[in-house]
């Protein structure tokens, strides 16, 4: 199922965890060539992807919100 970024925050080791609409957390690396988020790296890359949307495994598993 598929949810919107609402917002951000840095996990221990500092890398990256897009907070979506449901409740989930979900990590948004860019490790190149693997994975290719370039907008995870600035701020304002990050404020552009607010609001779009990404495949949440945790919602198709049926899984409790994660607490922040």
């Amino acid at each position: 199922m598929k949810q919107a970024i609402c917002d951000y925050h840095q996990d221990e080791e500092h890398h990256w965890v897009a907070e979506l609409v449901c409740g989930h957390f979900q990590h948004v690396r860019h490790k190149p060539p693997f994975i290719n988020r370039p907008w995870v790296i600035s701020k304002s890359g990050r404020q552009g992807m607010l609001g779009q949307l990404l495949k949440c495994k945790k919602c198709d598993e049926g899984a409790p919100k994660d607490i922040p």
